[in-house]
């Protein structure tokens, strides 16, 4: 059964100063994307390369990804290939296990995420550590990434203070000064890098030409967690594989502006071997993305490079939070993502868009997300889930408005409802009460305003 955003939602709306503050975060960071977009005269060009690129990639995308596969061979990496989470979970446990791994550190991965890879190895006895400071303290707090880029923004400083006094992380009891805070962070994790066992990333590319997987941070715990341990795992969804290096320039470019606002990210790692007297093993992932893009209304979803950019500028996402969506990756994105992995799970989540298209505009590789959930509430009554109310509203509206005679004694009698007592049209049997005030309706209608205003045009005209 669909859950319904709206009513998620309608709990963090409660809190006006958290959603306040949620909404100016992330329209900062829209603003500073628009300030690195300015600063280059070929900002569009580069967004239509991006997008030819994602397009040649997935359409070739088993020639990319064998070539990608055999150049990691070559330079002594494991290989592995996973048809969805369950066997890449399994995957990464036999590793694990066979190297007789206890500890885990791991940087940030929204691939583990959707595979729920933390909670099926600590089930079998291996301590994760996630190591991305957001993704450290929301394990902490038993919570989910509220943002794929950002995933703990949410969270005043003075929550992380007081969890790191209870974690004993923090020693100076009511001291929330983030520079403490992060420096307190960092020399515990420190620990965690030189005791652990193996260390895992994410990647944003897989260069196909090189064998090279590249993975861009700001905080360097990626670098840490393949330099430190003598094992590191690879967890990458087949859709990441680029041609070349090349390409590479263009999506780096587009990436850190896009999604912090950065004229660059402040660590790009090219990994393609082991360290020294170490192992590199790569999990190849689909987990349904070989239906993503063979769906003929959709595939260009599979063309995202996971900035965030689509969240940073969608209202509704701005002022519900991320933990209103169904979908563990929320925004537009993560509309047309769960949509795709279960439409009757989460098409609850269609209704989270204005139409306002403005993720369509700001995407650098033109996903164009709110197009796409226009298409999908175009398609809720093949699933069952349409809403009932909206559809029987549409189908009056329909009539009304294809009808002049009906539509113009409508309009001009509209008034009648100003005279109509507020309690009868302010409470729960009128939805559109909920948050706005009813509208003052005119004595006259527009069209009838516009047809008398040109009327009184043209005869000012014949007296000149």
């Amino acid at each position: 059964m669909a859950t319904s955003h709206s009513k998620k939602a309608a709990a963090f709306l409660e809190n006006p100063e958290r959603i306040t503050r949620h909404d100016q975060t992330f329209w900062g960071i829209r603003q500073k994307r628009d300030i690195q977009a300015r600063l280059l005269p070929e900002w569009e060009d580069l967004r239509e390369h991006a997008s030819q690129i994602k397009e040649h990639t997935l359409t070739h995308l088993a020639e990319y990804l064998d070539e990608f596969a055999t150049n990691l061979e070559k330079k002594g990496a494991i290989v592995h290939w996973a048809k969805d989470a369950q066997e890449f979970n399994e995957i990464a446990y036999g590793i694990l296990e066979t190297h007789k791994v206890q500890k885990l550190v791991k940087s940030k991965s929204m691939l583990t995420e959707e595979c729920e890879m933390n909670d099926y190895l600590i089930k079998r006895g291996i301590d994760v550590v996630e190591t991305d400071l957001g993704e450290r303290i929301l394990q902490l707090m038993n919570l989910k990434p509220s943002h794929i880029v950002v995933p703990a923004v949410h969270l005043t400083r003075d929550e992380v203070g007081e969890l790191f006094e209870e974690e004993g992380i923090s020693k100076e009891i009511g001291n929330h000064d983030p520079t403490y805070l992060t420096q307190c962070a960092r020399y515990s994790l420190r620990e965690e890098f030189l005791e652990a066992d193996a260390g895992m990333t994410g990647c944003n590319f897989g260069v196909a030409s090189a064998g090279d997987c590249v993975v861009c941070t700001n905080e360097g715990n990626a670098d840490m967690s393949t330099a430190a341990p003598k094992l590191h795992i690879v967890a990458m969804g087949i859709d990441k594989v680029i041609p070349d290096y090349d390409s590479l320039a263009v999506f780096q470019r587009l990436l850190c502006r896009c999604g912090t606002g950065q004229p660059t990210i402040t660590y790009t790692s090219h990994i393609g071997k082991a360290r020294p007297d170490g192992k590199m093993h790569v999990i190849l992932v689909d987990n349904g993305r070989s239906d993503i893009i063979a769906n003929p209304t959709h595939w260009k979803t599979a063309k995202c490079i996971r900035c965030g950019a689509c969240m940073n500028t969608c209202p509704v996402y701005r002022r519900s939070m991320g933990y209103s969506y169904s979908y563990f990756i929320p925004g537009p994105i993560g509309v047309n993502l769960g949509m795709l992995r279960n439409p009757k799970k989460h098409s609850g989540n269609v209704s989270a868009c204005s139409l306002c298209l403005s993720c369509d505009h700001v995407c650098p590789t033109k996903v164009n997300p709110g197009s796409q959930i226009y298409n999908w509430r175009q398609e809720l009554e093949s699933f069952g889930t349409e809403n009932k109310e909206k559809k029987y509203i549409a189908e009056t509206l329909s009539k009304v408005f294809g009808n002049y005679t009906l539509y113009d004694a409508m309009t001009k009698q509209a008034s009648l409802a100003n005279y109509i007592p507020n309690m009868l049209m302010n409470n729960k049997l009128n939805p559109w009460s909920a948050g706005h005030a009813m509208p003052h309706f005119p004595k006259k209608p527009f069209h009838e305003l516009y047809r008398q205003a040109m009327k009184e045009l043209e005869e000012e005209k014949k007296k000149k």
